[in-house]
Order: structure tokens, then C-alpha cells, then sequence
């Protein structure tokens, strides 16, 4: 297969990636009601198509916290994203800096900070999650910083993790064992190709940043333990205050939904937020990220800088949020997918998709630049 979309790039890293790491990526929690809803609900949203316009030059940079950006559009934080290619998030990273968008490393990435940082010219972002462990949190602060790191990205809708039914069923959560770790086992020898390239020489088998606080070695089994253990349910306002105090650059929180919750990140210090239901991947039945955007933006919009996520699959997704008032837009699954696929080159190839179905959707909507998409290019509803 040559792929040609987003959609293709996904069949293509099914075929690639073992069944247990596939599952991870693409499915949700529970019945994975708002996974879908992030995709259809963006879907419904109808364009409004101008003709006779003079739209020769486009321009699709913009400016997100200071940096000029190649598109709106950033690499997600995806955990244990690593484990798609070899150094996976090494790879992601350079492909963003060459396409002239941000790339932010998980907390849970494969890769560590340090590795990521080398080879690239760009800072890059961080996203940092609240855990038990305070200490190794300001630590992890102080090397993103030591490390140029550009904005913090603090993920705060994981006090707890949600059930995932397509991860239990393929073995990699649920009750420990033998029987367990043999499912693991089968899927791998099934992509010989993965367990070489990537299993072998890529060593995914540590969470790297973790690998000071994990015992036995850092491994998933050890990283799957020590999360479920660490995630915090006590969170509260406070603690992204603490955060803010620690932190000397752009802070954006990620995981809002209500415009309550927006207004509250703001009176805290935050910089920006990411409109985002965790991918569908935590609360299943919440509000998909794209009908939560327009009360946010009418309530913060003037304060903070709104990104959004959940549901992107192509360029005119990105122009549907950026109608809606996103000034920036995460997209997860697709880069992964272009990674399990075809490496870092499967990346640049997403971006360069997403780039070229933008210009598509904004010639065909009368949009020269970024700032001329809004509410006015979508069609209402009859």
C-alpha cells in the first residue's frame, strides 16, 4: 500500500505494529462513545464553499507562544509512543522540526528528554502529568527546563486511569501473568520485522523518563505498576499554581472541557489550554472536544491561547477547529499512525497530508491565512 490519507496510514500500522500495541494506540475507554463522537461530530460539520475569490497565495503559518509555526498544528504527547519505531519519538520529534511545527514528548515516552533533545536545532515541548511523587515531578521540570524545553503541557484529566477494554483484551493491562505476557509474546513473533527492528535493536522495553523511579530496570510491566500507583486524585487548583510557580515559560493545561474549568486555568496562571477528552480515552461519554470548543473560546478566548484535540483525521479537520476558535490543534493518532507505518518518513508524510488537504480546504472555503478561518466557512445547519 501506498498511502495516500490518514486513514491509510492507519490500516498500514495495523498491518505493522503487534495487535497489543495497536489496540493502545487507536481504541478508548469503555465502549469508546466519545472516541467516536470526536470523529463524527467534526465530520458533521459542513464547509461553506466560495468560488470566484482571488486565493492564489496562501499562507498557512501562524504563531503559537511566541514561536512561528510552519501550520497550526502540533504532535500530540502520546505515551509509550516510542514503541511504534525504533527511538519513535526521536524520530517524530525531527520530522516535526522539519515541517516547522511543535512536538511535545509524553512524560511516558520511550525516549527520554535528553535523547530527544539531541540533533534538534528547535526547543520542543513537554508535557508533564501530576503524580504522588512531587520530587520527581519538580525534577522532571528542572531538566524540561535545563533542556530548553519551549512550553510545558500539564495534562490534568488522569487522576485515575479509565478502563480500556481493547488493552485488556490483547493482554497489555489487566491481571498479571504468565498468561498475559504470552499473548504479548505471540503478537510480537507474528511481526518479526517490529521485533527486529524496533523490539531488538530499538529497545522500547524502558519508559525512559521514568527510569529513575521505577524498579527493576524501567520496564513496561514496571511502568504499568508505578503509573497506577501515582496517579493522584487529590489534584486540585493548587497544585497547578505549584506548577506555574516552578515553571518560567508558556504553561498550557491540557484535558478542559467546561468553560468553568477553562476560566479557572486562567485565574491559575495558565498560558493556554487544550480543549481535549484525552483522546477518548478517560470519561466515556463526554462531550467530543470539537462541541466543547465554542463555549470555551466565547468564555477565554481573549485570555488564553485554545488548542484543541480528539478526532482529527485530515486537514479539513484542523480548519473545522480553527472555525470554531482554535488558534492551534494537537493531533495524536495520526502521527502515530504515520510512525507505526513508515517510521519518521511516515510522519513527514502526515504533515505533509495535513498541509495539503489545508490549502485544499481553505481555497475552497475563501481563506488566505490562518486568521481569515472562522465560524463564517461553516454552513448552519437548515
Amino acid at each position: 500500500m501506498h498511502p495516500a490519507s490518514i486513514s491509510d496510514y492507519r490500516e498500514l500500522a495495523r498491518r505493522r505494529m503487534p495487535h497489543f500495541l495497536y489496540e493502545y494506540v487507536d481504541g478508548g475507554s469503555y465502549s469508546e462513545v466519545t472516541l467516536r463522537r470526536n470523529v463524527t461530530d467534526l465530520e458533521a460539520l459542513s464547509l461553506r464553499q466560495r468560488v470566484l475569490r482571488e486565493v492564489s497565495q496562501l499562507d498557512l503559518s501562524t504563531e503559537l507562544f511566541g514561536t512561528r509555526c510552519a501550520m497550526p498544528v502540533a504532535l500530540a504527547p502520546i505515551g509509550m509512543g516510542g514503541m511504534c519505531a525504533r527511538r519513535g519519538e526521536v524520530q517524530a520529534a525531527r520530522a516535526a522540526e522539519q515541517a516547522g511545527v511543535p512536538f511535545c514528548l509524553s512524560t511516558v515516552s520511550v525516549c527520554p528528554l535528553a535523547e530527544v533533545a539531541q540533533g534538534l536545532a528547535r526547543p520542543f515541548w513537554f508535557q508533564l502529568y501530576l503524580m504522588r511523587d512531587r520530587e520527581f515531578m519538580r525534577d522532571l521540570i528542572g531538566e524540561a527546563i535545563a533542556l530548553k524545553c519551549s512550553a510545558l503541557v500539564f495534562t490534568v484529566d488522569l487522576p485515575v486511569f479509565s478502563t480500556r477494554y481493547r488493552d485488556m483484551r490483547s493482554g497489555l493491562s489487566g491481571s498479571p501473568g504468565l498468561r498475559r505476557s504470552l499473548r504479548r509474546f505471540v503478537h510480537i513473533a507474528r511481526h518479526p520485522a517490529w521485533a527486529w527492528d524496533v523490539g531488538l535493536q530499538g529497545r522500547p522495553h524502558q519508559i525512559g523518563n521514568l527510569v529513575p523511579v521505577l524498579k527493576g530496570g524501567g520496564g513496561i510491566e514496571d511502568y504499568l505498576g508505578w503509573i497506577s500507583r501515582n496517579m493522584d486524585p487529590t489534584i486540585n487548583w493548587k497544585d497547578l499554581a505549584w506548577v506555574r510557580s516552578l515553571w518560567p515559560g508558556p504553561l498550557i493545561v491540557k484535558g478542559i472541557l467546561e468553560a468553568d474549568d477553562a476560566r479557572a486555568a486562567a485565574d491559575a496562571g495558565a498560558d493556554g489550554v487544550v480543549v481535549s477528552n484525552h483522546g477518548g480515552r478517560q470519561l466515556d461519554g463526554a462531550l467530543s472536544a470539537v462541541r466543547a470548543l465554542p463555549d470555551i473560546v466565547a468564555a477565554v478566548g481573549e485570555r488564553l491561547t485554545i488548542l484543541a484535540d480528539g478526532g482529527v483525521r485530515s486537514g479539513l479537520d484542523v480548519v473545522r477547529m480553527l472555525a470554531l476558535g482554535a488558534r492551534g490543534v494537537l493531533v495524536g493518532r495520526p502521527w502515530v499512525y504515520g510512525l507505526g507505518a513508515r517510521g519518521g518518513a511516515g510522519v513527514a508524510h502526515v504533515l505533509e497530508l495535513l498541509a495539503a488537504e489545508m490549502r485544499v480546504a481553505m481555497v475552497l472555503t475563501g481563506c488566505t491565512r490562518i486568521a481569515e478561518i472562522n465560524e463564517s466557512i461553516l454552513a448552519r445547519d437548515p
